[in-house]
């Protein structure tokens, strides 16, 4: 399960962004997962608590955002959403397709308590 991993490193970032703001402890973190970033929401929300014992994050609350797959279509330039093993234009059904959206795995914001 790498998705361990990815908190432990999630973490790391969240403390040093606590600790640079001279914060007590960390209230709440959001993520946007998106369906081809390689990350199980699921399995992140799981492994979390794992990763945030004993940090300055151990009592906060994870909150993860869904981030829709959208491709960008070359053919046509429609912008539309998309299934992750169907990549392919939901306006004139092209498959000359780039992603738009759907494969980022991102820290969006962190609530610091300050005393």
């Amino acid at each position: 399960m790498h998705e361990l991993s990815i908190c432990q490193a999630l973490i790391a970032q969240v403390e040093k962004i606590a600790t640079s703001h001279s914060a007590q402890r960390v209230a709440l973190v959001k993520l946007r997962i998106g369906p081809l970033s390689g990350v199980e929401p699921s399995l992140v929300q799981y492994a979390y608590p794992f990763a945030s014992a004993g940090t300055l994050a151990a009592e906060s609350t994870l909150v993860i955002e869904a981030v829709p797959l959208k491709v960008g279509c070359e053919a046509c330039g429609a912008e539309t959403e998309a299934e992750p093993n169907w990549l392919i234009c939901g306006a004139c059904g092209s498959c000359l397709t780039r992603v738009v959206s759907g494969d980022e795995l991102m820290l969006m914001s962190v609530e610091l308590v300050t005393y």
